[in-house]
């Protein structure tokens, strides 16, 4: 994924955020105010598309009079999100939240609509009109990873994954770098079902993994498939999104958990306020993504182990630093250099000891 627009950002802590214009959008009444929200899976999900909603949830009871707030869930990387943007432009919308990054077909409505606020999620392009905003997930991932270091028993690692792309990237490798902090020997191997919901796939991915001898299961999936695959087989599995232990109880060791709900609520304000601009935002570790409590079957000198690592790094230290080798075994990362949260955020590659996924 290319990085065209990405700011540069090191955000370790706090939520923070950099404006590339100064675009006019007048202020608007609440009770003239439409928002729009469009998401790339169902609201039942209880992953990503779930924790967006209740982003728009936030936003109607801070703003109880808006005119109308528009949601479609399920909206394919297509044409198909085209038009329904489009639709939300015809009837009033003020401010779009594209939730799932559908780059161009987005940006051919951001284009021929410029009095409309857009934000992507994920995005990579600024306009006038649009800004983008993201998660630092790699941070709580590490986390994740170094709970993984100890609990594993065998160092083989699994995760499900959904496309090659920048987020899974960073994802695997945050992961299995937090891993071997604590078993360098550890390993991770990736089966990518190139959909973001899909619960019978990532079931069958799980199981895959744990066949080939993965006794933690981690993953970048809306739905708790593996984790009941996990909690059947009895391994140790991590989850993104939300708190959806009660599908694997005993196998639960927590979670990338996130919130948008601040978020939301501060852009429609601005947008009702005339003081909206396209800000490129990224969402640092506790303030609006963060680990999961951990799960109940997880050791207490574990959780201690692996929050001493997260505090570090709330703290302004970054795990993310040289020397750092690609799965080919070429330095990518020289020693005494750190990667940046714009390197983070478009990481392309997979480090050493990572299988299965390729750009």
């Amino acid at each position: 994924m290319s990085a065209a627009g990405a700011a540069s950002l090191m955000l370790p802590a706090g939520l923070a955020g950099q404006a590339y214009a100064a675009a006019s959008f007048p202020a608007i009444k609440e009770e003239d105010a439409v928002v729009g929200f469009g998401h790339v899976g169902p609201i039942s999900d209880e992953g990503w598309t779930w924790a967006h909603h209740q982003g728009l949830l936030a936003v109607k009871a801070a703003y109880p009079k808006l005119k109308k707030i528009l949601e479609v869930e399920n909206i394919p990387y297509s044409a198909d999100a085209t038009r329904t943007y489009r639709q939300f432009v015809s009837e009033g919308a003020n401010i779009i939240f594209d939730t799932s990054s559908n780059g161009d077909f987005l940006h051919a409505v951001v284009k021929q609509a410029p009095a409309v606020a857009f934000l992507e999620c994920d995005g990579r392009v600024d306009m006038d009109n649009l800004g983008w905003y993201y998660l630092a997930h790699w941070y709580p991932t590490y986390v994740i990873g170094v709970a993984a270091g100890h609990l594993s028993k065998s160092g083989k690692l699994g995760y499900v994954a959904s496309f090659p792309v920048a987020s899974v990237f960073a994802s695997t490798n945050a992961f299995l770098m937090g891993a071997r902090s604590v078993n360098p020997n550890a390993t991770l191997q990736t089966i990518a079902i190139n959909s973001w919901f899909d619960p019978q796939a990532a079931t069958q991915a799980g199981t895959a993994l744990i066949d080939n001898g993965c006794d933690f299961l981690f993953g970048i999936m809306d739905e708790a498939g593996y984790l009941q695959v996990a909690e059947k087989r009895g391994v140790w599995a991590a989850m993104w999104n939300t708190d959806i232990r009660r599908y694997g109880p005993n196998s639960y060791v927590s979670s990338v958990l996130i919130d948008f709900s601040k978020y939301y609520v501060d852009q429609v304000g601005k947008r009702l306020a005339g003081t909206w601009t396209p800000t490129n935002t990224l969402f640092a570790m506790g303030s609006g993504v963060d680990r999961d409590k951990w799960g109940e079957k997880v050791p207490a000198d574990v959780a201690a182990a692996a929050d001493a690592v997260r505090d570090k790094i709330v703290g302004g230290w970054s795990p993310f630093a040289g020397e750092i080798k690609d799965s080919t075994g070429k330095v990518r990362i020289a020693a005494g250099q750190t990667m940046t949260d714009n390197d983070l955020y478009n990481w392309d590659w997979s480090v050493e000891g990572v299988t299965g996924l390729s750009a």
